[in-house]
Formats: structure tokens, sequence, C-alpha cells
């Protein structure tokens, strides 16, 4: 049975003093790091719901840190303030065989954060409610095609505790609609994704689907090569993220793993283009602090087209000898922080007709599928388009095309952009927390090989 969706800050408390108890000696540093999520996934397929799942997952790690930065870790799911206490004892004796770390920053000092908004119907959703949601999409499939997705809320809290005087807390809500709707030759993709359920336009989400199977029908053979195109917000999202994902981490930046490494300051994109890592914006749903403690920042990545920004932790900042910014992942970390809310900021180009507008003859793509790094230093990916790739001609879409598979640098492809859309779109790729992103049009994308298949 699932619990109530938010154990409440004075739960979150009670549970870290239990480690704090256990370990209560000199020279001895603790941090408790509690994470809650209760999950609804309502599924659907052909057209009906199939499947209601649930699931809550209470964490707490506890962290031990004793002289020389010797630290162990322990994680433990549970409710209960005595196992926590153990896990404390075992962080301990792990910390003892541990080699000693002369660059660990020392724990989160008390810092405060602002609230971010959580929405109580989300927190709350029922079966019942997603359903209610998911009748709303199945209303708008025609006879002809069949829909499937899933319905997603989740009720989530964040805590830290440290020795070094933090203590802090927040409540998080999100809600996300992915769909996919099939035709006997096409499919048609469209998501959304906000921190409220009542933001999302379930049906608007679903008439979108529809409308790319609609014009999917009959997809032609184009050949593979550089191709103009017009990149959807769940394209732009792929884009987007995994350039944060493999140019914008402290620790890859100073090991000089990244395309930024030596170049801060210099044009990397388009000077139209603008990126920021932002958890608080109004458009995110991001929690306001990270697994450390620490406050999380905007940060701009991209200024104008040169890269100007990297992210930071705790340990990360201190080698580069400044502040963490906030983008912490939990301990132990072998990965180093990550940009997890990177957004391409709008553009003036206008709706969407306007940017596809302005393509003489070139390809539609409404996202890619199974995206993977090729090499990350030259940000280079590869993968496929999907569910909605169509041939452009005099502003207009001509005819559906079969799925292309591109082999594509990043950076390559943003160095020069024709159009940005002054619309955004909810999207994400790799990230949990997804973000708003507008359209692009691009005069040169490089597409490696094309498929059978629409």
């Amino acid at each position: 049975m699932i619990a109530e969706p938010q154990l409440g800050q004075t739960a979150c408390e009670q549970l870290a003093d239990a480690a704090f108890d256990a370990v209560n000696e000199a020279a001895v540093d603790v941090e408790v790091v509690i994470h809650h999520n209760v999950e609804g996934l309502t599924r659907f397929a052909n057209s009906q719901v199939h499947q209601n799942v649930a699931r809550d997952d209470l964490a707490a790690a506890v962290r031990v840190v004793l002289d020389g930065g010797r630290s162990g870790v322990v994680n433990v799911h549970t409710d209960g303030p005595g196992v926590v206490a153990r896990a404390a004892r075992d962080a301990m004796a792990l910390a003892r065989m541990a080699p000693p770390d002369p660059e660990f920053p020392g724990l989160a000092p008390a810092a405060p954060t602002v609230a971010v908004p959580v929405d109580e119907a989300t927190i709350a959703a029922s079966p019942e409610n997603r359903a209610g949601a998911v009748r709303d999409v199945l209303s708008e499939i025609p006879d002809e095609y069949e829909a499937a997705g899933a319905y997603r809320t989740v009720a989530s809290e964040l805590a830290v505790f440290t020795s070094a005087g933090q203590r802090i807390y927040a409540p998080g809500s999100v809600a996300t609609l992915t769909m996919v709707v099939m035709g006997p030759t096409s499919s048609g993709y469209a998501e959304g994704g906000e921190r409220a359920m009542a933001d999302i336009d379930a049906a608007g989400t679903a008439a979108s689907a529809v409308a790319k199977a609609a014009a999917g029908h009959d997809p032609v053979d184009v050949p593979a090569g550089s191709w103009p195109v017009v990149l959807e917000p769940p394209a732009v999202a792929t884009m987007v993220q995994f350039l944060a994902y493999l140019g914008f981490g402290g620790r890859d930046y100073l090991e000089g793993r990244s395309f930024t490494a030596g170049h801060l300051g210099e044009r990397c994109v388009d000077p139209r283009l603008t990126v920021v890592d932002d958890a608080l914006s109004p458009l995110g749903t991001g929690l306001p602090f990270d697994y450390e403690g620490t406050p999380k920042q905007r940060v701009e990545l991209i200024r104008d087209g040169a890269a100007v920004g990297i992210v930071h932790d705790r340990h990360s900042a201190a080698k580069a000898g400044t502040s963490s910014t906030g983008h912490g992942l939990p301990a132990p970390n072998t990965h180093g922080p990550l940009s997890m809310n990177p957004a391409l900021l709008a553009g003036d180009g206008g709706a969407f007709d306007d940017v596809i507008g302005g393509c003489e003859r070139g390809l539609l793509v409404t996202r890619f599928h199974y995206t993977n790094v090729v090499h990350p230093k030259e940000t280079s990916i590869t993968g496929m388009t999907r569910d909605g790739t169509f041939l452009v001609e005099d502003g207009r879409i001509s005819a559906a095309v079969k799925n292309l598979r591109f082999t594509q640098s990043i950076l390559a492809a943003l160095e020069h952009v024709e159009a940005i859309s002054s619309q955004t779109a909810y999207a994400t790729e790799i990230f949990e927390e997804g973000g708003h992103f507008p359209s692009l049009r691009l005069p040169t994308f490089t597409f490696s090989g094309a498929t059978s298949f629409g």
C-alpha cells in the first residue's frame, strides 16, 4: 500500500537526527540526504488504459567523514530511525577503512533557499485522476488510429542535513504525459509536462500527436546526406540536454574532457543562441537545492553563442577556486556535477508555422530516438528520427518521409541557426526533469543513413 505522499519536514529531521545521535563524536562530520518519491503511472495502449502502477521510494543516504577526508556512505530505504542510525554506524566503519581524500571540500554549511511551486492536487493524484486525464487523451483519437503512452504524477521530497549546519527541505510535484498515435503507415508523437496536472493540456497534446500521424501516411524515401532541417522542441531538447551533459560539468571541464576546457569565452554556436541551467525557472520542474544541500543557482552556459559558464558541486568548485552552483549529485559521486535543467531560450522567430515557413526545401524532425554519444569532446551523437519526419518544400510539409539515422556533432549543427521560435513547449530526452524548448531551423544537419520504415 502506498503511504502518505509527503513525509513532511519534521519526519525527515527525525530520521536525520537519528544518524547524528548514532555517531555523535568529535571530528566526525555527518551528512544525511532524504529523498522521497511517490510516483503514480497510468499506462495506455491500443487506445485503452491497461495498467495503473504506483511506487513509494524513501531513500536515506548517510555519509560520515573522518579526518583527512576519509568517507563512507550507506544507503537505506526506510522510514525507521533505528535503521538510519545503524546506517550511520556502518558508514563510520566504512570511513575508517577508506583512503584519505585531501581534496574533500567539507560538507555544506547553512544557506537559505527559495521555495518552488507545489501543486497539492498533483501530489495527491489518484489512479482515477490520471485515468480521467487519459480519457481526455483518448477522446481525441479517431477510430482509424490507436494511442499508446503514459500519464505520470510524482510527489517528491528532498531534504539535506549536515553537521556543518545545513538543514534544508523542499517538496515538489510533477506531472508528465507522453504519447504516440499510430496509423497503418504512420505515427505521431507529443508530450507535456508541468508542476501541476491542471496545466497539462491532455486533449491538445493528443490532437498534436493525431495531426502528426495523419500527415505521416505513406512515407517516401529520401536520400541520406546533409539537409536543412526544422527541429521541433523534442528534437531540440535532445540536442541541448546532450550538449549540457557533455560539455558543462565542472569535473569534465577541470580534467580537460569537455569541449569547454580552455575555451570559455569563445563562440561555440550561433550568436543568437543562449542556453541556461535554471532549476527555478517558472517553466521548469526542478527542486531548489542539490543533493549536497547547496542552493541551486541559475547558470548561463552559453551566452550569445559563447560558452561562458560551468556548473559545479562542492568538490569541483573547491578545485576551481570558486563556489558550488548547486549541481551536486548523491554521494558517492564518480561523475561530478551535472547540468540537469538546461534550457535554450526562445528567439524572435515567431510561431512554429513561421519557422517552417522560411524553409525552402528540407526536413522537419519531430523527435530523435535511441540517441547515444559517439565522441564526447566533439559532442557527436547518433540516433534516429521517429514519429513524425516530413519533407518541407516552399515552407510547407509536402510529404511524409521514412525515418533516417543521423550522426552529428551538436556544436557543428548549431554553428549556424536560421530561426528560433518565440514559442516554447515542454520536452525532455535524457533527464527526468524536462524543460521548455523552442523550435529551430538549421541550414544543415547530417543524416548518415536511411531506413525502410516510417
